[in-house]
């Protein structure tokens, strides 16, 4: 059913196993040590391949605790309106561009590979009559083949022993199982306490490295977000539900599956602490590029700063209204040298003298198309409000 995660897997582990046979002694403690770090790189590989999504995992989480106290104000507000609570939190993550999916998504595939590596190693030996065992005599599984392994490798994965105990066995493993690990006929070599010698320290190493990287993490997370309920229950969870559960179910799971875990604390401790020092020197070159930036802004020493001057609109208003009353000014003055115009002094019309003639002393000049007598002179625009017919009743009543 699972056969899509069952094969990458032990592909996987075929081809490092392929790589260090060639570099380990061919004997049972040297196949030992070629099964060993063929389980160990298939974890590196996974990780590896994780690294990226981890990294966003970290960043995510980053995102969620500078947000926290804005979710927890959302539903303080809308505590009484679900539908309107879930709206406004997905409105604030999508702002922020958090996505929860890839806070959980890292762990979310290692369980596929887990599963998938528990199964296969467990296939090696089929002499079980559990759920999912086929129940074999000890012949018959020394010479089937286990997904991409043929019925050589079984065998000799069979054969293989890691400080002197075989890689799929585990504490509790019924006695009449252990005759798969030898040849048909043959005596056992090892013994329930040698399994116990090999498991347990294993286990004891894999529940710390378990609790010491929960604590890393831990004691990065802001102070805000420890005070969040449901952040301390995760971090509680993490640091002592998890290593203890390891501690329980050890003596259940194979050798390489305590091998796997041990690899896989060991990767993440030192890729946390890589991502977290590249993280912390990003957010100290940010600063620092912030604090550069607020420096060259800033005035210098002795110079008066430039603040932009604030618009007064009673300032604006009485300037329109002064620059209208002006205007109104200039206009009437331009009617009255309009009406003085009319006459000269010496009480000739200036509409007698020609475009060309020359003014006399104190008569102002005759402007371009106005000779053609009163009639044709140009009237003067309607400026400040007065009509043309009003200036016209008052220079008839001067003249």
């Amino acid at each position: 059913m699972l056969d899509f995660i069952y094969y990458p897997v032990s592909g996987i582990m075929w081809v490092w196993h392929w790589l260090f046979s060639y570099v380990t002694p061919d004997s049972p403690g040297g196949d030992g040590i070629a099964w060993a770090l063929s389980v160990v790189f298939l974890v590196f590989t996974l990780r590896a391949i994780l690294y990226k999504p981890f990294v966003k995992q970290i960043r995510t989480t980053k995102k969620m605790q500078e947000i926290n106290p804005q979710l927890q104000a959302i539903r303080k507000k809308y505590a009484k309106d679900r539908v309107k609570m879930t709206e406004e939190m997905q409105k604030l993550q999508k702002e922020h561009g958090f996505n929860p999916l890839l806070g959980c998504l890292p762990m979310l595939l290692q369980i596929p590979v887990f599963i998938g590596l528990f199964h296969v190693l467990r296939s090696f030996n089929r002499m079980g009559t559990g759920m999912g065992q086929l129940g074999m005599s000890a012949a018959e599984t020394r010479s089937q083949g286990n997904y991409v392994f043929s019925a050589d490798q079984v065998q000799n994965f069979l054969d293989a022993r890691l400080f002197g105990v075989p890689l799929s066995s585990y504490l509790v493993e019924p006695s009449t199982e252990f005759q798969a690990f030898v040849e048909p006929g043959a005596a056992i070599d090892f013994t329930r306490p040698q399994i116990a010698y090999v498991v347990v320290p294993m286990m004891i190493v894999a529940s710390i490295a378990t609790h010491m990287n929960s604590r890393a993490s831990v004691q990065r997370q802001p102070e805000a977000a420890l005070e969040n309920p449901q952040t301390r229950m995760m971090n509680n969870l993490a640091l002592y539900v998890f290593p203890i559960g390891i501690l329980v179910t050890g003596p259940f799971f194979p050798v390489a599956i305590l091998l796997y875990w041990m690899s896989n604390n060991i990767w993440t401790y030192g890729q946390q602490h890589l991502v977290f020092g590249k993280i912390a020197k990003e957010e100290e070159e940010a600063r620092r590029l912030k604090q550069e930036k607020l420096k060259a802004n800033a005035p210098k020493p002795g110079v008066r700063p430039d603040r932009p001057k604030k618009r007064n609109t009673a300032s604006d208003a009485s300037t329109a209204s002064d620059s209208t009353g002006v205007s109104m000014i200039k206009a009437d003055s331009t009617d009255k040298a309009d009406s003085t115009s009319d006459s000269s002094p010496d009480g000739s019309s200036t509409a007698d003298a020609g475009p060309g003639a020359k003014p006399k002393p104190g008569q102002k000049p005759t402007r371009s198309g106005a000779g053609a007598g009163p009639a044709s002179k140009k009237q003067p625009p309607n400026r400040g409000g007065k009509s043309t017919a009003k200036r016209g009743g008052k220079r008839g009543g001067k003249r």
